[in-house]
């Protein structure tokens, strides 16, 4: 039988993750170390916003290189040349239909996506399938399109959800210092994802620092289809948890043996 794949959510933070030796980068590697590799993945990024839910159908998906100029040409250079799975992007809008889910060719694998896939399996043997973020929909309702994607993972099919649980690019230019806000609200929503209560990290919005750590909405969501992909029993592991100013690159998974 095929091993349960994990889920996980990951602050993927800045793209020079991506080449830099850095903590969050060395964890990213770490983690994969700590199951057997998938038969594939399927990939939620906070930089693949849409109208309606969308599924990559590419068979050969294309790197993007979605950030602004004052990267080094060494960033832009590099590719991720992992194979797509059309067949899997068709069972995924099979399992999606009621979300109205449909097959899109236009894109590829963004930052939010390679970035860490970059450190987790530099082969990019492991075929990969991004899944969109709806901008249409409230949390409880990408929650549900979580947990209908959560049964793949009894096929091998690691969940990879790519965000920051704090994302203020307005703060992380303002100030040199960690402002208590970032490690407060981060340990709230990281200390619910742990103890299981879904409930308050979908009424994130009620927490008194969710205005000034999260507000961008496309880089916290993606906190949700870990959670609902989690099955019965399964707690979370948390790793990279390391803050700068404006930003947490905490993460965490469900599925690791503890």
């Amino acid at each position: 039988m095929t091993a349960r794949a994990p889920a996980l959510f990951v602050g993927h933070g800045s793209p020079m993750n991506a080449i830099e030796d850095t903590p969050s980068a060395r964890g990213w590697a770490e983690i994969a170390q700590r199951f057997a590799k998938p038969r594939a993945i399927v990939a939620i990024s906070a930089h693949w916003v849409t109208d309606g839910v969308r599924v990559m159908s590419n068979a050969q998906p294309k790197t993007i290189h979605d950030f602004g100029r004052g990267f080094p040409q060494a960033l832009f250079d590099v590719r991720y040349p992992a194979p797509g799975d059309p067949a899997l992007a068709r069972e995924i809008v099979e399992k999606l239909s009621a979300f109205g889910a449909r097959l899109d060719d236009s894109w590829g694998l963004d930052h939010g996506a390679w970035s860490v896939l970059r450190r987790m399996y530099p082969e990019a043997d492991a075929p990969v399938v991004q899944v969109s973020l709806d901008a249409r929909r409230p949390p409880q309702e990408h929650y549900e399109i979580a947990r209908a994607l959560g049964p793949l993972r009894d096929d091998g099919v690691l969940i990879l959800a790519a965000g920051n649980i704090v994302h203020n690019l307005a703060a992380f230019f303002r100030t040199k210092q960690l402002e208590p806000w970032v490690e407060r609200f981060d340990r709230f929503v990281a200390d619910a994802a742990a103890s299981g209560d879904d409930g308050a990290v979908l009424r994130y919005g009620a927490h008194p620092d969710a205005r000034e750590a999260a507000p961008d909405w496309e880089h916290f969501f993606p906190v949700f289809y870990a959670l609902g992909a989690r099955r019965d029993g399964e707690s979370a592991y948390l790793f990279n948890q390391h803050y700068e100013p404006g930003l947490s690159m905490t993460a965490f998974a469900y599925g690791l043996a503890q």
